[in-house]
């Protein structure tokens, strides 16, 4: 083999070496899970105006260390349309204050939200299925060393959740169980390691206080990639979230079910 052929070939290998290096430093990287607990309480409302309008609205807050210190609020609202019984769709906007994202840090960054969403109740045989599919368009504030930038990051996320209420008697009075799992993924101009953004497995009760008044309770998985892609969030989430379902419609639809999903 002449020296020409040789020195070809070297060259060809260095630019394949070269071409190669950020990719094989990124599969070098090792994975970095940060496990924490949270405490996660929020009102939801879903008041219903007429058979096919009604106003849906919720306020969050979760902290991190359990109680100990904060990591965002959210608060929630748009328009409901009913489709069929079972059948709704919701039109909305999302407003979200953020917690610095590191310990050393001071500065809050909010996150401008405008949402679409569709959702479908369903029972098999005693179980009730809640399915739920919804879009949104995040307007969220950058942040450079502790400090705002004046510039936005735009992300658009899409979140699909499976929801099943499982009766364990048939006295009222007795919770039923919850199990739920929610995935969200998102994309845009800075999204390039984590497309996939979160899973949040739920398991618990729901218990009934009145025909408007009810609330879950229980246990939550929340595992979230971050912008790095080899960085996790691990999130042992207490839950206990509140529905407020107010019916103010003059007159009530024979065929109403009560005990539909929300």
């Amino acid at each position: 083999m002449s020296n020409t052929s040789i020195h070809r070939r070297a060259a060809s290998l260095g630019l394949l070496l070269c071409a190669l290096a950020p990719a094989l430093a990124r599969g070098q990287a090792a994975k970095e899970i940060n496990e924490q607990t949270q405490l996660w309480w929020s009102l939801n409302s879903t008041s219903r105006l007429t058979d096919r309008w009604g106003v849906v609205g919720d306020f969050h807050i979760r902290r991190n260390d359990f109680i100990q210190d904060p990591s965002f609020y959210l608060l929630r609202f748009g328009a409901h349309c009913w489709l069929s019984n079972t059948l709704a769709v919701t039109l909305g906007y999302a407003h979200n204050w953020v917690a610095p994202a590191r310990e050393e840090w001071h500065t809050w960054t909010e996150e401008n939200r405008i949402y679409q969403q569709v959702q479908y109740s369903t029972r098999l045989g005693r179980v009730g299925l809640l399915h739920r599919l919804r879009n949104e368009q995040r307007w969220r504030q950058e942040v450079e060393d502790d400090a705002l930038t004046g510039e936005n990051e735009f992300s658009d996320r899409v979140r699909y959740l499976l929801s099943l209420t499982i009766p364990v008697s048939g006295n009222l009075a007795v919770p039923s169980l919850v199990l739920s799992d929610e995935i969200l993924i998102q994309f845009g101009p800075k999204v390039v390691a984590n497309t996939f953004d979160q899973n949040r497995l739920f398991a618990g009760i729901k218990k009934s206080l009145s025909r408007d008044w009810s609330f879950d309770f229980g246990y939550m998985l929340v595992y979230q990639q971050k912008a790095t892609g080899y960085q996790y969030d691990l999130n042992h989430t207490l839950r206990w979230f509140f529905y407020y379902t107010p019916d103010f419609r003059d007159t009530k639809s024979a065929h109403d079910s009560a005990g539909s999903e929300e």
